[in-house]
């Protein structure tokens, strides 16, 4: 049993470096190649990581500031939504079920 948290431990922490591979405020994106809708989707979903990775790193944000604009928001907040948004409601459906038992 101790052995699979340890491996499991690895793959996460390894999975977290892959994920924040490409966190906003990198300078990977320029004015002539904007990040777009699916780069707003990625960034949405590695927020909370890059929340916490911005805490020690003063250049990186949650948000990419060199973007293509509407669609960029778009798809960041869709992402966002998404997955907390999503969380919060399938935890409730759960517990409302658990009680209707």
């Amino acid at each position: 049993m101790k052995k699979k948290m340890v491996i499991l431990s690895i793959l996460l922490i390894l999975s977290a470096f892959l994920l924040t591979g490409c966190i906003p405020g990198d300078m990977s994106y320029t004015t002539n190649h904007p990040a777009g809708f699916f780069s707003g989707i990625w960034h949405g979903w590695i927020a909370p990581v890059t929340l916490i990775i911005g805490i020690f790193r003063g250049n990186i944000r949650i948000y990419e500031v060199v973007n293509s604009g509407w669609w960029y928001d778009f798809g960041f907040y869709i992402a966002i939504i998404s997955g907390f948004g999503g969380l919060s409601l399938f935890r409730r459906r759960k517990r409302y079920k658990q009680n209707d038992e």
